[in-house]
């Protein structure tokens, strides 16, 4: 016979207290947020989806996101945490930018269409600030002019975001197109299939008209998609390094000023 007592008649009817509820956040928005993209993409995600994926009201939302536009933003800046671009170094510089550059195009990569938001940033934010100023010193530091350092922080997140966006444009085409052979490939098979039939047409385009492509239809898309974005970060440094030389020459005091300076030396006698 078990020892426990019944429960009373008027306990009965009380309303047995359920599971504590998580306090929403910011945090859990954003990851709810990039979750719901993760599944639906960038036009399809709304602030309805969100709060379903939290199991709260629409209304709950805005009492932390005053919009859609604002989770966007914030979205945008969660990528710059845990993210610390290095010291300035002025020996190590060009590795400092292509290292960055790399992380940049691994973050835009994290989470679905996340390039899309990236491109609509705004990089003011006081979050990312301290994150912007430390880009700019690595090219001060490597004697970039300052009248061109912040236009290459420009330039090479310009380069990265769309990159990113242009890669995850195709892989979205490659993903609805389910007509196509190579669906259900790897990202590698699918490369070399898309790759052989557009080395194919332009081989086959007409000589007379587009000789430069048919000159190098075997060479344009010889690359992956890695090979191509380090290419493209290596001729913007390289760029910038020649304005980074040229202010050196600008600086340094012309040979007939430093020859000026010499000491006369005294005439030998013969």
């Amino acid at each position: 016979m078990s020892d426990e007592l019944p429960v009373l008649p008027w306990e009965r009817s009380r309303r047995r207290p359920g599971p504590a509820r998580i306090p929403l956040t910011r945090d859990r928005i954003v990851d709810a947020a990039y979750t719901v993209l993760d599944r639906v993409g960038h036009d399809k995600l709304s602030m309805r989806q969100v709060a379903a994926e939290l199991g709260v009201a629409v209304s709950a939302l805005y009492a932390h996101v005053s919009s859609k536009d604002e989770l966007l933003e914030l979205m945008y800046l969660r990528m710059f945490r845990d993210w610390n671009p290095p010291e300035p170094d002025p020996e190590h510089w060009r590795e400092q930018v292509r290292e960055y550059a790399r992380t940049g195009r691994a973050k835009l990569h994290e989470h679905r269409d996340m390039a899309r938001i990236a491109m609509a940033g705004f990089p003011f934010s006081a979050e990312a600030l301290p994150h912007l100023d430390r880009l700019i010193g690595i090219f001060r530091a490597g004697a970039l002019p300052d009248r061109l350092a912040g236009a290459a922080g420009d330039v090479i997140s310009t380069f990265m975001n769309g990159f990113a966006l242009e890669e995850s444009m195709w892989e979205s085409r490659r993903q609805e197109s389910s007509d196509r052979a190579w669906d259900q490939e790897s990202d590698e098979e699918s490369w070399e299939k898309i790759k052989a039939t557009l080395e194919s047409y332009f081989r086959d385009l007409p000589p007379d008209r587009f000789p430069n492509l048919v000159a190098l239809s075997g060479t344009l898309l010889e690359k992956s998609n890695d090979e191509r974005f380090d290419l493209g970060i290596e001729i913007i440094i390289r760029g910038l390094a020649s304005f980074a030389a040229e202010n050196a020459r600008t600086a340094a005091p012309p040979p007939e000023a430093a020859s000026a300076e010499e000491p006369q030396k005294a005439p030998q006698k013969a």
